[in-house]
């Protein structure tokens, strides 16, 4: 499965916004964390996202199909934060996220670094990121008693 990246657009939030929903209900429910987790956003949020001039949110499509998105946004020119990356439950575990963090990174040719955060107890979530050669900052940040998010960071 080739993920292919398009420019996301005001007319793609509520198809956006389904999978989004579809994505992190599974984590909500697991880990209780209804102040951060991207199942509790509303529309709005998403729709932020996509008209940031600071961000660019990209749809993750799969033989034309929607099944995902990822928002890249930059404070500076040469440093990128990757945040939220989501996949529909039904398509995760395929590579797709692996070759989604490529596909980013070659579109950004002047990245000196790529940050982003995950939840420490997703091991398999802290395994692609470390396997794509982003390495852990140190900093962590306990959102409740179930759930910590862990920084990672790739330098070009």
């Amino acid at each position: 499965m080739e993920p292919k990246l398009d420019i996301a657009t005001k007319a793609d939030a509520q198809a956006i916004f389904d999978i989004q929903i579809a994505a992190f209900t599974p984590l909500l429910q697991k880990y209780k964390d209804y102040e951060t987790n991207p199942a509790n956003e509303k529309i709005d949020r998403v729709i932020t996202r996509i008209t940031d001039h600071n961000s660019r949110f990209y749809k993750i499509n799969v033989n034309q199909t929607l099944i995902g998105a990822t928002c890249i946004g930059w404070k500076e020119e040469t440093r990128f934060w990757i945040s939220p990356m989501f996949i529909l439950p039904t398509y995760q575990g395929n590579g797709i996220a692996q070759k989604t963090l490529q596909l980013i990174e070659q579109m950004y040719p002047q990245a000196k670094s790529w940050e982003l955060s995950t939840i420490l107890e997703e091991k398999q979530n802290c395994y692609l990121y470390e396997k794509m050669g982003y390495t852990k900052t140190g900093l962590h940040k306990k959102i409740n008693d179930n759930l910590t998010l862990v920084y990672y960071k790739r330098v070009v």
